[in-house]
């Protein structure tokens, strides 16, 4: 068949020549004719089968001697590792996906939780990033491995709250597979108290702790907390008077700008750089009624936070204003002299919002990416606190009586550091920090 195709290959080159076909036109004729005959060839030959190679059953040819037939080669199956690849592909398209960088906006609310972050090993402790990582896994957002590795998606949290805190406006950044809905599908996996309100795309480096630049927290409490202990009542009854409210603002606004706050913290010492913090504002706002309780909301911001920081500087502030001691203290507390200041409940503790403005004037305009401002959100965030965060901190003081009970310490306390009851808090303050992860309580973490 060979010798044929070449003495036929020789006479069409000469015909070519005489008859002026085109070469190129019967070079293409002659391809198709070694394609049939190599096909005849192999079909007419037959070929052994490979040791291991099942044979395939021809039912168009059952005769004699068929079923010892191997099978032919151009038939042979894909083997079996591509076949279980394709499936794989097949049943998980967004895999296919790149992963990109984002930024998730969240509001929880914190009670039965240990804080926000995440503690591998210590299962006895829920925090909030466990349930968000779960989402995210059964979503398909990220693959499981992910979860129990969360540097591999780049994962960061804005600031980490502490036990019992809440949020409104967290922001944590990671690389995730932008499926479709994917907003929806992460929230259909998430209790009702912890929501995802919001999604955008952040440059590839991008890290939503060392990126923001503040971060704005408030404190829900009810007012009786700055009542007289000489001369006011101390229960739900009592209403903060004008005059106590602008009290209550010229001790805040001693905190305003940069101050050493080793005493507001645990394991800072008065020496060390990182304990100055810089606090941009603080106020409390007009106070309002809800069942019957009279409360008041405490803001404060500041660049950034250290562990119980602001529930002491609240705690420092409730002393002086219910007469427990006076408010040269507060002046003290910022000098080296170690003061033993009381650490205000947890419960009322919310971060309202972070900011990154500097991110935002860099990126934010520059027609790839979104200023990190949510303006769009604000409505969600607004009815998030009205259903989840304020009812939550009203309800549990009321039957719980948060407030009421640590109130109850202040006439014992000793603002003395070397007291016994300092020492506790301090061996308190060491176990918790053991819990926290990589932070080591350091930063964001009220």
């Amino acid at each position: 068949m060979g010798a044929s195709l070449l003495k036929f290959e020789a006479a069409a080159v000469q015909t070519s020549h005489q008859a002026r076909y085109p070469l190129p036109l019967l070079r293409s004729g002659l391809r198709c004719l070694r394609q049939m005959s190599m096909a005849e060839h192999l079909e007419a030959v037959p070929i052994k089968a490979e040791p291991g190679a099942v044979a395939k059953e021809d039912p168009g040819h059952k005769g004699r001697g068929s079923k010892d037939r191997g099978p032919k080669k151009w038939e042979e199956a894909e083997p079996q590792a591509k076949r279980l690849k394709n499936s794989e592909e097949e049943e998980e398209p967004s895999k296919k996906l790149p992963k990109r960088k984002i930024v998730l906006l969240m509001a929880y609310s914190g009670k039965g939780y240990h804080g926000m972050q995440r503690n591998l090993g210590s299962s006895q402790f829920k925090t909030i990033e466990d349930d968000l990582v779960s989402a995210l896994v059964q979503s398909g957002c990220i693959p499981e491995n992910h979860g129990e590795d969360m540097k591999k998606m780049s994962f960061q949290r804005c600031a980490r709250t502490d036990k019992g805190v809440s949020a409104a406006g967290q922001i944590v950044s990671l690389k995730v597979w932008l499926i479709d809905n994917i907003l929806e599908k992460i929230n259909s996996h998430l209790p009702s108290h912890i929501r995802i309100l919001g999604l955008k795309r952040v440059t590839g480096s991008f890290n939503s702790k060392n990126r923001c630049d503040a971060r704005t927290y408030f404190y829900m409490l009810p007012t009786f907390a700055f009542a007289h202990k000489d001369h006011d009542i101390q229960d739900k009854e009592y209403r903060l008077s004008p005059e106590t409210l602008a009290k209550v603002n010229q001790l805040l606004a001693s905190y305003k700008g940069t101050h050493n706050f080793h005493n507001f913290t645990s394991q800072k010492g008065p020496r060390e750089p990182s304990a100055r913090r810089y606090i941009m504002e603080m106020h409390c706002e007009v106070p309002f009624v809800r069942e019957g309780l009279e409360l008041a909301v405490i803001k404060v911001k500041g660049q950034s936070f250290m562990m119980h920081q602001i529930r002491k500087m609240i705690g420092l502030v409730i002393a002086i204003m219910k007469g427990y001691v006076s408010e040269a203290v507060m002046e003290r507390s910022w000098g080296e002299e170690k003061i033993d200041i009381p650490k205000a409940p947890g419960l009322g503790l919310v971060l309202e919002r972070v900011h990154f403005e500097q991110y935002n004037r860099r990126f934010g305009n520059d027609g790839l990416h979104e200023p990190l401002d949510w303006v769009e959100e604000e409505e969600k965030m607004t009815v998030f606190k009205e259903q989840y965060i304020y009812p939550t901190i009203i309800k549990t003081e009321m039957e719980e009586h948060s407030m009421t009970n640590w109130l109850n310490t202040l006439p014992n306390h000793d603002f003395d550091a070397g007291s016994p009851e300092a020492k506790a808090n301090s061996t308190d303050a060491k176990a918790a920090g053991s819990l926290k992860g990589s932070d080591r309580g350091g930063d964001d973490s009220d």
